[in-house]
């Protein structure tokens, strides 16, 4: 088990008062990883200390209105590739198919391409190949640092640990494109709802789908979602 991945994959969970006590062990396994730069180090432990130490209902609060309410800071990986279209559940099935043929079956009620349940089952996996899935969100990662650091919120540490980890250079064009995406004010409830009335995600199965490793499928995460042209007519 790949302590550091764990416990960023726990970092990313919704706040419980469990996790709040296990902040100071998680603390302990990031402080301790050499493979993470000392000022990569320093920047996880605002987050963990507000973790450990603010009110739970303000950490509860604060954590929907990052990660649920906004799609341009979704812990939904194939939200970032493939947004609400048909080839989202295709990639999620086989995504299912890869923690399955791996012995792992993860026990909650997120999608499959959750970044903490995906984390969760890196962390199982040799350290290669846990690098090379890694390297293929890069660019994912690298934006979501950004728009978190724009917030000036401490979650974005976690997303440049990731990147360091991955060990890959994001490419600045593929960052830049999913920047331009345009946010959204999560207490605008109304401009909300415009957002998510997206066409429904279909899970079946994918007659091209075999039982292929994490890497071939999130391998298209080289190319970031690009949104039809305001004004196109809708098939």
């Amino acid at each position: 088990m790949d302590r550091t991945l764990k416990a960023l994959s726990l970092l990313l969970s919704y706040p419980t008062r469990e996790l709040q006590a296990a902040m100071p062990e998680i603390g302990g396994v990031l402080a301790s990883d050499t493979r993470l730069t000392a000022a990569a180090r320093r920047a996880l432990r605002p987050l963990v200390e507000d973790l450990a130490t603010t009110d739970i209902y303000a950490l509860e609060e604060q954590f929907v209105a990052l990660f649920d309410r906004s799609r341009t800071l979704s812990l939904n990986l194939f939200e970032h590739v493939h947004g609400e279209s048909r080839d989202r559940g295709g990639a999620m099935v086989s995504l299912v198919e890869t923690y399955r043929a791996g012995g792992f079956d993860p026990a909650t009620t997120e999608l499959p391409d959750h970044l903490p349940v995906l984390l969760e089952f890196l962390a199982t996996r040799p350290f290669v190949e846990t690098q090379e899935t890694l390297a293929d969100a890069a660019h994912i990662f690298a934006a979501l640092s950004a728009r978190l650091a724009r917030r000036e919120s401490p979650y974005g540490a976690v997303f440049a640990a990731l990147l360091q980890l991955s060990g890959a250079e994001a490419d600045s064009e593929a960052v830049a494109e999913l920047l331009d995406q345009p946010e959204v004010d999560p207490d605008d409830l109304e401009e909300l709802d415009k957002v998510w009335e997206e066409s429904e995600v279909t899970f079946g199965p994918d007659p091209n789908a075999g039982c292929p490793q994490v890497r071939d499928m999130l391998a298209q995460m080289d190319t970031p979602i690009n949104p039809a042209p305001a004004g196109t007519p809708a098939e």
